[in-house]
């Protein structure tokens, strides 16, 4: 969703001074994706040996959305109690259910469908059965500092664009650099991924096997980085004194950084899923 919507804003499909086109447009957008969103996420589920692919779909068709969801709801419910214009009516609400439960989750089973009709994705050795016991782990490869050190360098690679796009939200400023904003995203893209896989290595050096979740929290702290960032631009930047309008900043900064946190974490689980599918299947096993 998100790359399609900057390809189309790349093209002039899309004005910025248009904010509202540009919403419906992702929200179009995300939509239709369901379908690449339950293949994608049936054909890493039966890698790791899962079978309840029902309740893997409906959980990937509704738990993102439905947090978003409820998150919207309330705010806009604030926004009813102050009488404001900038409500969103129930009409509008509905139809948004209805894009949901009557496109995005069906489309969902759709791709999970096909995808477990696929033939699940060979690895290179077989795991052994009996677990291995983990050695005591040197510092630096400690969860805590590897989120640390994961984090900070794709927040890094987005800081500067991260300023223009929260001035943009925030401050009424019309965003027009949607070329460098792809640039950045390609950086983002290669540092989630070489972080993910440098980490990942150094565990695997330190035999610890249990890299599924550290990959995608070592890239995905980024997001806590970002939600850090927009205390510190509520503080400096906004004069917001009002209690209605502080919980509408930061609940949708807190959506914003969920957004961010699935986009960092997947890039960081793939890269590095593969990365550790190529070194093991470059072993020699008699």
């Amino acid at each position: 969703m998100s790359v399609v919507t900057l390809i189309f804003a790349l093209l002039g499909l899309l004005s910025p001074a248009h904010r509202g086109g540009l919403l419906q447009s992702m929200m179009l957008l995300f939509t239709v994706m369901g379908v690449f969103a339950g293949y994608a996420a049936s054909r890493l589920y039966k890698v790791i040996g899962g079978d309840d692919w029902k309740a893997m779909t409906m959980l990937l068709a509704l738990l993102y959305p439905g947090i978003v969801f409820i998150v919207f709801f309330v705010l806009n419910l604030f926004i009813w109690g102050q009488k404001s214009s900038g409500a969103v009516p129930f009409s509008t609400m509905f139809t948004l259910l209805v894009l949901w439960f009557g496109i995005s989750v069906p489309l969902v089973f759709l791709g999970s469908y096909f995808g477990f009709r696929r033939a699940a994705i060979e690895l290179p050795v077989r795991t052994n059965q009996v677990a291995r016991e983990i050695p005591a782990q040197p510092w630096f490869i400690r969860p805590a500092f590897t989120y640390l050190v994961g984090g900070v360098l794709p927040f890094g690679a987005v800081f500067t664009e991260l300023f223009f796009i929260m001035s943009s939200l925030w401050q009424h400023q019309f965003y027009y650099l949607f070329g460098f904003l792809a640039l950045v995203l390609v950086i983002l893209v290669v540092t989630c991924a070489e972080i993910s896989i440098a980490l990942t290595y150094f565990q695997l050096t330190a035999e610890n096997y249990h890299w599924w979740w550290r990959s995608f929290l070592t890239s995905g702290a980024a997001a806590g980085y970002v939600f850090g960032y927009s205390i510190l631009y509520f503080v400096s930047r906004l004069k917001i004194d009002k209690v209605v309008s502080t919980i509408l900043y930061f609940g949708y900064m807190w959506i914003v950084c969920i957004l961010f946190f699935l986009l960092t974490g997947s890039i960081g689980l793939i890269s590095s899923f593969y990365f550790v599918r190529i070194i093991y299947g470059s072993i020699k096993v008699d």
